[in-house]
């Protein structure tokens, strides 16, 4: 499992037997925010903005899921495993690009933490947005339950020959992508015209994410769309490990990328573009 470790101004992240040795004054400051930003304009429009999302990518990603099991009788197939991998992939191109100039376009409380720890958003604005994810995250997954129909919405599940801190591996891995992904193509100052693709980008490793977790651990990377429908369901088995895995993911991408890889001025041999997640 990841670690990290406390070693004078340095920072020493452990993933996996590789040692990383960060410089603190490298990585940005965290940033608890004052008391007055949780009525600010702002941070509540961004809120609203991560609800939205949420209440869409939730209501998208499970409805896909009912959505195949009303077409297809039996255990989910390659093919169904594809179709819901796409939907949930291309619910995130659509939602990122839509949210980004208003919250920055998380879609996700482990990303959410990333920048927190990256000190790109406050304490304060965290929290704030992770109430947000969460509740429209329950109220996306209890729409869907009225409209389909009173069925009981679709849950991650770790698979039947899998531990539960496997599943938790598998999910830490694959968030640390998500949120490493999201470093380089969204908040990195060096991105230049990449920043252009962040939202396929973001898309597409959620796509492949899911399509490599899902057998194993039901392929979460994201705790809030565990959150709602299991909320809704009541049913929280190994919901811990959605929780776990995405945050220790995301903690280790963030410290890796804001310590070593961020740029502090954007790059001559880019054009800028604006920064949706600053």
């Amino acid at each position: 499992m990841p670690t990290v470790e406390f070693a004078g101004s340095s920072v020493v992240v452990i993933v996996l037997g590789c040692v990383f040795v960060v410089k603190e004054e490298k990585m940005g400051q965290i940033a608890v925010g004052e008391p007055e930003e949780f009525a600010a304009p702002d941070a509540l429009k961004g809120a609203l903005a991560e609800f939205i999302s949420l209440f869409l990518f939730v209501f998208i990603g499970v409805g896909s899921v009912l959505s195949y099991g009303k077409l297809h009788v039996g255990d989910t197939d390659a093919a169904g495993l594809v179709l819901i991998a796409l939907a949930h992939g291309l619910a995130i191109v659509v939602l990122v690009a839509a949210t980004a100039n208003i919250s920055g376009g998380h879609v996700n409380p482990a990303v959410s933490l990333g920048l927190a720890l990256a000190g790109k958003i406050t304490i304060i604005r965290l929290v704030l947005y992770w109430i947000a994810q969460l509740l429209g995250a329950v109220a996306g997954a209890w729409v869907l339950q009225i409209v389909s129909t009173g069925e009981v919405v679709a849950v991650h599940a770790i698979g039947a020959d899998e531990t539960a801190w496997g599943a938790v591996l598998i999910e830490a891995v694959l968030t640390f992508t998500l949120v490493f992904v999201v470093f380089a193509t969204a908040v990195d100052p060096a991105k230049g015209s990449l920043g252009v693709i962040a939202p396929l980008a973001i898309g597409f490793t959620v796509l492949a994410g899911i399509l490599v977790a899902a057998p194993f651990s039901g392929g979460s990377l994201n705790p809030a769309r565990s959150f709602g429908p299991a909320l809704i369901a009541w049913n929280w088995t190994n919901q811990w490990v959605y929780w776990v895995g995405p945050f220790i993911g995301a903690a280790v991408a963030a410290v890796i990328y804001d310590g070593l890889f961020i740029s502090p001025t954007p790059s001559p041999t880019h054009s800028a573009v604006s920064s949706e997640y600053n």
